[in-house]
């Protein structure tokens, strides 16, 4: 009898492939050293937004796919 082994479970975070450390949206913005309360931050996943209300609620899965924009103003 053999043993399938299991690819760990990733993510893509704006194109690139991460193993999922993190349980959840806030989680994972720290992982990224992003801080979740600052301002002009903006999370996509799987191709929708996710409002800022909700970043500690939504739970991220194996194939999941993260877009993060970071807004800053410029000259």
């Amino acid at each position: 009898m053999s043993m399938a082994r299991q690819a760990p479970a990733a993510i893509r975070v704006n194109g690139e492939v991460r193993a999922l450390t993190a349980g959840g949206l806030s989680d994972l913005l720290r992982d990224l050293e992003i801080d979740p309360d600052a301002r002009g931050l903006a999370l996509a996943l799987n191709g929708a937004v996710v409002r800022r209300a909700d970043w500690d609620r939504v739970a991220l899965k194996d194939g999941d796919s993260l877009e993060i924009v970071k807004l800053f103003a410029g000259g």
